[in-house]
């Protein structure tokens, strides 16, 4: 009988190639099905618009962005929105393969899906800038809504944005939803401690693995490549709620090393006076990106872009932990090195899933119209964190593989679960 191939899908890129082989060393080890595996292996619905936007000076000009959603069995798609030069199918559609894995690892009922648009952001006026946020959403509001697909902040986004989201949304349906997108300000149904939550998920799980490991977090050091949201909130959190040592941090304009320790308020502070960068910081010396990563820290914190360590670097890697704050930061190469040299590796999935998770929390609070202070949102947070920190850990255990897998086997089991009882429509 004549092979039949079932599968005539283009590869979307190099990303979403790693992002698949991930997938694939877990889904071998829990012998998942191959029709599921086929199903969670590509993304349900893909959308490129190009958009015009009137400039100040009324040229007209044409961007590129893209919404993708992954998987929607567990619930409405769920995932950010990034403004950035670089943002490309490969990178989007990685981010929502990896959100559908983030919402099931953490147990929330959404799916994966993530956007973006090609532009820098910072070229914009703030009228140009809501000129394209607002003809964008309406370009992919087809696609989005409370029960379909919820949008949030991501790279170079922010709750001013999510506010005219939503308001474009309200206005063209005709009814205020607060529910149509997370991340907003306070006063527009946004959730107390939204701001914070990645940069709290990832303190929590890196207290979490310092105690799996046998290590007083008091007793730590800790080095964090990336000051933006995510980056200077896990600083501070780790420093002053767990009692680590913050000894490194770097931004897009330099690094700042003082052995005995960073004054990380003063250091916010100092960023915020000075167009957002922690350049020329006088409370340490410079220090290079590299050095940074490869610094003798227990702790690692890369949480700025994909792909920052890479299997050069990965080989002068001196921490005992990695807690992956950004989306897929380490390489495929790199991870092999790391693991080899015995690093624990709490992956992004994981380590970065507060602000989803917090993002759940305000979805919630919008549907019902009743909101939370932030020491419930907190301490909601922290159970569901260690929670799920402790069910990944004893599934590496069990199947005695690195974190990375265990986290996907945690989540494929979940999202696989669902696809076996609704089935395939129609049969």
């Amino acid at each position: 009988m004549e092979e039949r191939h079932l599968n005539h899908l283009e590869p979307l890129g190099p990303l979403y190639e790693m992002a698949q082989n991930q997938f694939l060393k877990a889904a071998e080890l829990i012998d998942l099905e191959e029709n599921i595996k086929n199903f969670l292996l590509w993304p349900q619905k893909i959308l490129t618009v190009h958009f015009p936007v009137m400039l100040d000076d009324g040229r007209v000009q044409m961007f590129v962005g893209y919404r993708v959603q992954h998987n929607t069995a567990r619930g409405p798609a769920k995932g950010g929105i990034r403004y950035h030069p670089n943002v490309n199918l490969d990178e989007v559609a990685s981010l929502a393969f990896w959100m559908t894995w983030k919402c099931a690892v953490m147990n929330l009922p959404y799916g994966g899906g993530k956007g973006g648009v090609k532009v820098d952001p910072y070229k914009l006026s703030e009228r140009e800038l809501e000129r394209l946020s607002r003809r964008f959403f309406s370009e992919i509001q087809f696609m989005i809504g409370p029960n379909k697909d919820i949008p949030a902040p991501d790279v170079n986004t922010n709750s001013k944005i999510m506010a005219w989201y939503m308001d474009t949304y309200s206005m063209n349906v005709g009814v205020t939803t607060l529910g149509v997108v997370t991340g907003k300000p306070v006063d527009l149904g946004g959730s107390a401690g939204r701001a914070e939550a990645t940069g709290r998920g990832v303190a929590i799980v890196a207290n979490e693995a310092a105690d799996v490991l046998g290590m007083d977090i008091r007793n730590t050091t800790v080095a964090i490549q990336g000051f933006g949201n995510v980056g200077s909130y896990a600083a501070k959190i780790i420093s002053e709620e767990y009692g680590a040592k913050i000894v490194a941090v770097s931004d897009i304009s330099g690094g700042i090393y003082n052995a005995d320790g960073l004054d990380i308020d003063d250091l916010i502070k100092y960023r915020d006076e000075n167009d957002g960068v922690i350049k020329g910081y006088p409370g340490g010396e410079p220090i290079s990106n590299r050095d940074l990563l490869t610094l003798d820290v227990d702790i690692l914190v890369p949480a700025a872009l994909e792909n920052a360590i890479t299997e050069d670097i990965a080989r002068d890697v001196r921490a005992k932990i990695i807690v992956e704050g950004a989306n897929g930061p380490t390489t495929a190469e790199a991870e092999k090195i790391l693991l080899e040299k015995g690093i624990f590796i709490i992956p992004d999935i994981l380590a970065n899933a507060g602000g989803v998770t917090v993002s759940y929390f305000e979805w919630v609070q919008d549907l019902q119209s009743f909101f939370w202070d932030i020491d419930d949102i907190r301490k909601k947070l922290k159970k569901m964190m260690v929670r799920e920190f402790g069910e990944v850990y004893k599934t590496m255990k069990k199947f005695k593989t690195d974190m990375r897998t265990a986290a996907y086997i945690v989540a494929i089991d979940r999202v696989a679960s669902a696809v076996r009882k609704r089935g395939y429509y129609p049969m």
